[in-house]
């Protein structure tokens, strides 16, 4: 029995896309250029382990996530490529990033000592890439104190500097003078690095906006989130490069009531029908990913029509009001997220309902759905 058999809800994934993004988006960038493919929080909801194997197949050079848990499931999967914790993990965890072979961000010299008394004993020092704050203000060294913090790491046994990054807050904005100053300041701490005889090793600052829009940014290796999952980071990227959404959200109807002018529809009453009207039952809900924010704005396909999604949504469950005339049965299929005779419903258009980004809907896709794609069958 398939999982589409044991719930009548799951996400599809389409890993030839994310092979089609990762050629794409490595396609602007000069050859030679590392290519990261950041797979963290489940790979934006898309199955980080089938995402980071279609990624790699297609040319990807490294892996990013966000935490160090997030490293190790890449790795018990058998993924072998270099994975980068993008941020700095607590001093706790230094034993399990050398066992499991991860390349962690540093900027403190507890965690620096703490992973190098971890790594003593191991037969290769292990990689750490130098995390450098040029205005984002949320991690990282100071970019001014990022070459007296490098040199303070040279007398640390068991490690060794193999990289240095930064992070932008604005590379989605076209013109913008606070990315600029980013820019300049990261390119003028490598200087300070090199001029006190450091090799920074792989530099790299691009995330998906900066790949598309500034190849200034890509030094030797460009980060791409979002971007690898066909959803575009900003409008400035659309006439750029053509990227193809790997999710598709879909349910089957479950069941089909008639209710009568005035009978209202889920919680709270908030729906009711102006006259007779069918109502068909899907089994997800705000559980899954759906956004209880959507209540009453929800589009989703049936039969290649476009239906309104009525009442609250619910925990696991929501309702549609069927247009006259349409003939509907338990177990239609119908599309959240996606395409159905022509007709396309996006993530960016929910986001935009909810006044949030694509990347927070993505996310909380990966909640509780199961996904099925070529080789992300779970059964």
């Amino acid at each position: 029995m398939g999982v589409a058999d044991r719930r009548w809800a799951w996400a599809e994934i389409d890993l030839g896309a994310v092979a089609h993004n990762v050629t794409a988006l490595k396609g602007l960038t000069r050859p030679g250029v590392l290519f990261m493919a950041v797979v963290k929080a489940d790979g934006y909801g898309h199955g980080a382990v089938d995402v980071a194997r279609a990624a790699l197949v297609a040319g990807a050079d490294r892996l990013g996530v966000a935490t160090v848990d997030e490293g190790v499931k890449l790795r018990r999967a058998g993924v072998a490529a270099p994975i980068h914790v993008l941020s700095e993990p607590p001093p706790a965890s230094a034993a399990t990033i050398v066992r499991h072979d991860l390349t962690p961000a540093v900027y403190s010299l507890e965690f620096a000592a703490a992973l190098s008394r971890a790594a003593e004993s191991s037969s290769a020092p292990t990689p750490i890439h130098l995390k450098v704050n040029t205005g984002m203000n949320r991690i990282g060294v100071e970019w001014v104190e990022a070459a007296s913090f490098a040199e303070s790491l040279r007398d640390l046994p068991g490690v060794r500097l193999t990289g240095m990054f930064t992070h932008f807050a604005t590379a989605d904005v076209p013109g913008d003078w606070d990315f600029e100053r980013q820019v300049e300041r990261f390119e003028t701490s490598i200087r300070e690095l090199r001029a006190r005889g450091i090799d920074p090793g792989i530099i790299h600052a691009a995330n998906s906006p900066a790949t598309v829009l500034h190849p200034r940014t890509h030094f030797d290796m460009v980060r791409c989130g979002v971007a690898l999952y066909g959803l575009h980071p900003c409008d400035a990227t659309r006439d750029i490069v053509e990227l193809r959404p790997v999710m598709a959200v879909k349910a089957r109807v479950t069941q089909v009531r008639r209710i009568t002018m005035g009978e209202g529809v889920s919680y709270g009453l908030t729906y009711r029908a102006a006259s007779p009207t069918l109502i068909a039952t899907l089994p997800l809900g705000y559980a899954d990913g759906v956004r209880r924010g959507l209540s009453g704005h929800l589009k989703v396909l049936l039969g290649g029509v476009e239906c309104r999604q009525v009442g609250r949504i619910c925990m696991d469950q929501l309702m549609l009001e069927l247009p006259r005339g349409i003939e509907v049965g338990v177990g239609d299929e119908c599309v959240l997220v996606g395409s159905q005779a022509g007709r396309i419903l996006t993530i960016d258009e929910q986001a935009a309902q909810l006044d949030t980004i694509n990347y927070e809907i993505a996310c909380g896709y990966g909640a509780r759905l199961a996904r099925i794609g070529a080789h992300a069958v779970i059964s």
